[in-house]
């Protein structure tokens, strides 16, 4: 019999938001996988870190954080012989995901390439999208909305027709592209829309309307959100921690 393969997901940071599930297996775990930065603490890692149990065996799947394009195929291609091999023996693996694994998890690439072999569950997350939205303090979308959820780095003429097409908005992964973001919003009228939100739910988090953000740069785990539907919501006049 071979191992069961867990994709975990843990939330957008505040361990308190994991969900029962996901503290009771991670607690049980003999073998736990998470991704991990070349340099520096693993995020997925420090979320779990209190529910860790004595003697676990780590395996770190290495990601690079570079900007420009890295062999991620041969990355994941590795960790999945490396799960496979503990797999084999019977034991089960823990894989650790930030947020939710299926959301743009990192979860998915492994997921995709031992599902067919091995039994696999998957633990939904709270996801950093509605993280956000209660930080924000304003609903995201309603009755017959259409939301869109938009990648920063795509162009800013995608990301316009996409906006224009769609009642509320959230753009994710904004980091280095707030200024381009910021210029277009600004263009669109939708700045005095627009709400930000950097680490949600950790206790270094900033929430901010996007018109007041008086930064020119933003962490990769950063999020703005529009809405322009219908509903008479408004962002908060004060809404900075």
């Amino acid at each position: 019999m071979s191992g069961t393969l867990y994709g975990i997901g843990l939330g957008p940071g505040d361990p308190e938001l994991m969900t029962l599930k996901a503290h009771r297996l991670i607690s049980n775990a003999r073998v736990v996988a998470y991704p991990a930065p070349d340099s520096g603490e693993s995020f997925a890692r420090s979320i779990a870190a209190g529910a860790l149990p004595p003697g676990v065996r780590e395996i770190p799947i290495v990601v690079p954080m570079r900007t420009d394009r890295f062999p991620a195929q041969e990355i994941y291609d590795g960790a999945a012989r490396q799960i496979a091999a503990v797999l084999d023996t019977g034991q089960d693996v823990v894989t650790l995901c930030e947020g939710d694994p299926f959301f743009y998890g990192s979860f998915m690439y492994l997921f995709e390439r031992l599902s067919g072999r091995f039994p696999v569950e998957v633990v939904p997350g709270v996801t950093s999208l509605t993280a956000c939205a209660a930080q924000l303090r304003r609903p995201l979308t309603a009755r017959n909305d259409v939301m869109t959820v938009i990648p920063g780095p795509l162009p800013n003429a995608e990301i316009r027709t996409r906006i224009e097409q769609a009642q509320a908005v959230v753009i994710m992964k904004v980091g280095r592209h707030l200024p381009r973001l910021k210029m277009l919003l600004t263009e669109m009228d939708l700045i005095d829309k627009a709400g930000y939100v950097e680490r949600a739910s950790l206790p270094e988090q900033k929430v901010r309307r996007l018109i007041d953000l008086d930064t020119q740069t933003a962490p990769y785990f950063s999020m703005i959100l529009i809405y322009k539907g219908e509903e008479a919501w408004t962002l908060p006049p004060s809404c900075s921690s």
